[in-house]
């Protein structure tokens, strides 16, 4: 829906392991923009046009969502493992003609994002990571508290099909209460964007790779991540952290000591939002990123 997003021209980029949709816009410096659960590229609509005064932006779809492909999960989900999904923005942005770039990712955008800084360290010039903590730190401290605010988490990664069925009992009913139940509430959103969620969202085939990807989270991922840890290996590039105040990485967790055991270069605040960052707030996102970006 390129209406909330004027000046970007839709593209849709072959890599060895989907078909990856992907707006662009704007001229300057590449900047590769991930969204998050369960929404789209279209969660970036308020600060993208902005950014593209300064950047060449690229909001693309994970595979699994949007407009996507919906690749069979493999063995052990590793279709869906963070490596893969990284694998697929890196081959995107070499056929846009980005060797190296700027990167940002919200939600499970920023998990593919941490996965590709450490997979790829010379394609990330600077990291933005919004409202998450990294995923094993989340799981091992993982306690009541957060187990029912994070409920699908753990829904999600049931056994197929339990989740399908029942998410695909009422998609639009869960969606409505993930985006208005860890934000500041769905009138927040867009009405034209929440409409291109729920389309999305709606699709069994959608339903199925997200459970993919969170599976992935809670196997296969978690090994990658115990093999850095064992050898050592760190995200290198400045990596900005921004999360909200009124979200659950506040209250359970420290993002910057989080990243800070993780990252050799870490910097970054809290902003008054809840989760949807770029949507609730998003000229202090835009001015947050705009101003590290720009480093």
């Amino acid at each position: 829906m390129t209406e909330l997003l004027p000046g970007f021209a839709a593209r849709r980029i072959t890599t060895s392991g989907a078909a990856i949709h992907c707006v662009v816009g704007g001229k300057g410096p590449p900047l590769l923009l991930l969204h998050g659960y369960p929404q789209t590229h279209l969660m970036w609509h308020r600060i993208a046009p902005r950014l593209a005064e300064s950047f060449t932006v690229v909001c693309s779809d994970l595979r699994g969502y949007g407009d996507s492909t919906k690749p069979d999960g493999g063995a052990n989900h590793v279709n869906y493992s963070k490596r893969a999904m990284a694998a697929d923005q890196v081959e995107l942005m070499h056929a846009l003609g980005f060797a190296r770039f700027r990167l940002a990712g919200h939600d499970r955008g920023a998990r593919v994002a941490h996965r590709l800084c450490l997979d790829h360290p010379g394609a990330v010039e600077r990291v933005a990571l919004l409202d998450i903590s990294p995923t094993a730190t989340m799981y091992a401290r993982t306690n009541k508290a957060f187990a029912t605010a994070y409920f699908h988490w753990f829904l999600l990664i049931q056994p197929f099909d339990l989740p399908e069925k029942l998410i695909g009992a009422d998609p639009v009913y869960l969606l409505r209460r993930m985006l208005g139940g860890l934000g500041g509430g769905l009138a927040t959103f867009d009405p034209r964007a929440l409409a291109e969620y729920e389309r999305c969202f709606s699709d069994p085939a959608t339903i199925h790779a997200t459970c993919e990807d969170y599976r992935a989270a809670a196997s296969i991922d978690l090994e990658h991540d115990a093999a850095d840890i064992a050898a050592g290996r760190k995200v290198t590039c400045p990596l900005l952290a921004l999360w909200g105040e009124k979200g659950v990485v506040h209250r359970m967790f420290d993002p910057l000591r989080d990243w800070e055991a993780v990252a050799t270069d870490v910097r970054g605040r809290s902003l008054p939002a809840g989760h949807f960052l770029a949507e609730e707030l998003p000229d202090e996102t835009l001015a947050e990123l705009g101003a590290f970006f720009r480093e």
